[in-house]
């Protein structure tokens, strides 16, 4: 088989030219024709059954239904099954005696063996690491030991979410599936949220393929981009670009690995800040803080004494950079070495990316070699949007302006002198202050503590967060 892999043609690009075009990009694309003497290629469901045998991988299992949440992690079921029984539970095989998929008729729910290190999973197979070539991309010694594999059935899915860490490249081994990505820039309409909790991973609060604009109206202003991956494809998704997948087919098989860059030393000041702040308030005792708010991903609450060593030992790996003030942007460095600190780091960061063009078609510069051996990943036209049912965004009927004085305002709100007027039924009294209510109008929202997180931990307050924090330790 290895024999037959070196007779295949040229590839379209030397590694140098892969990675300069990849630092060039601000927009994700699929490079074609650049792996087909990879043997990873052979990693299909089948082939990796023999491989594996009788190890068991756990699986996250969903419901097949539409909905206008999310489905978190934290809200899946798990299994953990060998790789023959999965096959079987997809070919609707009766298992006798039951296996771990026995309980989820394979018609009703899916199944995603997601973000299994290749390096643990195949540790005593040490050598099938090479079947993986990073290097070509220009990443030299990158192979199978910095990668994870992804293994799933048609409608297994990931929530849309952007990656703190690391620029992307995924390729596909067995299988369809399709990417919905959305730019940087569209972040705030993207509703960001860091419950649940998982280092490096902002989640958004928007089922992007059946979007509730009537709670997410923004959602109708964000730029699309949509791309089905094929096998033997290798998608490159830029730097904090959203992204949304879902396999296609019944099954499908997907490498991918996260690659380096100076700016990483920044990020996780920011990503321990953030974990400081998210446990500090989730860990509180309260009657909000009884949800599923840590990511299946993250193995404990840390306490505060380790968050804050986490946070010192990331800032001082930041300021002993030299090379530039930690809260700068990085221009094209891509692969550098970094200090590795937390839970996944072998994620790092591509070149910054760059205000992009409302028209779309200006995202990437005219100079790429855009063509058969690399794609475009296009922008889906707004008329192929998801649409609400009317047609068009609803906004909410009850806006009011900020009040200029917050004492006074708040006084006459518990009076029920607002909008939502004050009567038996419609207030929640809890206790009395100088004799007057301070309880909170039923028909009224309320801040919850994740509601409050959601404000302190939104990517644009924790980046000026950590420019504060680094300039404040840099002068001392």
């Amino acid at each position: 088989m290895r024999r037959f892999f070196s007779h295949m043609a040229p590839k379209p690009y030397t590694p140098g030219e892969a990675r300069g075009i990849m630092e060039a990009l601000k927009q994700p694309a699929v490079f074609c024709n650049m792996v087909s003497d990879w043997p990873g290629l052979q990693w299909s469901v089948e082939y990796l059954s023999h491989i594996l045998d009788d190890k068991p991988i756990k699986f996250r299992i969903g419901r097949r239904q539409e909905d206008k949440a999310p489905l978190f992690e934290t809200q899946c079921s798990y299994v953990e099954a060998k790789l023959t029984e999965f096959v079987s539970w997809t070919t609707g095989q009766t298992a006798s005696p039951p296996t771990p998929f026995s309980d989820y008729p394979f018609s009703e729910y899916w199944a995603y063996a997601d973000y299994k290190y290749i390096a643990v999973l195949l540790e005593d197979k040490s050598s099938m690491f090479e079947d993986i070539r990073w290097q070509d991309f220009g990443f030299p010694g990158r192979d199978g030991r910095e990668s994870t594999l992804w293994i799933g059935t048609g409608g297994a899915n990931t929530p849309c979410h952007l990656d703190s860490y690391g620029c992307n490249l995924v390729l596909q081994v067995q299988g369809r599936k399709r990417w919905y990505l959305f730019p940087p820039e569209d972040t705030h309409s993207l509703y960001p949220t860091r419950i649940p909790y998982e280092e490096s991973s902002v989640f958004s609060k928007v089922n992007v393929v059946n979007p509730d604009f009537t709670q997410f109206p923004a959602f109708a202003s964000t730029r699309m981009h949509m791309v089905t991956l094929l096998p033997g494809q290798v998608l490159f998704v830029p730097r904090h670009w959203w992204h949304y997948v879902e396999s296609v087919d019944p099954i499908t098989v997907s490498i991918n690995s996260w690659m380096e860059l100076d700016v990483d030393d920044e990020v996780r000041v920011s990503e321990a800040l953030t974990r400081t702040i998210v446990c500090a308030l989730k860990s509180a005792p309260g009657p909000d803080n009884t949800d599923l708010w840590l990511n299946p991903t993250e193995a404990e609450i840390t306490s505060h004494e380790e968050n804050l060593r986490y946070l010192n030992l990331a800032m001082q790996s930041c300021l002993r950079r030299p090379r530039r003030p930690c809260h700068e942007p990085t221009a094209t460095r891509m692969g550098s070495t970094v200090a590795r600190l937390g839970k996944r780091d072998c994620r790092g960061h591509p070149p910054e990316a760059q205000p992009a063009d409302r028209d779309g078609d200006a995202d990437c510069p005219s100079s790429l070699p855009f063509g058969p051996d690399l794609l475009a990943v296009p922008q889906i036209p707004s008329g192929q949007l998801p649409q609400s049912e009317s047609g068009k965004a609803k906004t909410s009927s009850c806006e009011h302006s900020p009040p200029s004085k917050l004492r006074h305002e708040l006084n006459r709100v518990c009076c029920g002198e607002t909008c939502c007027q004050s009567t038996p039924e419609r207030q929640e009294s809890t206790t009395l202050n100088n004799g007057k209510h301070v309880g909170s109008c039923a028909g009224c929202p309320t801040i919850s503590t994740n509601d409050l997180l959601d404000c302190l931990v939104h990517p644009d307050v924790i980046a000026l967060a950590t420019k504060i924090l680094m300039e404040k330790q840099s002068a001392q």
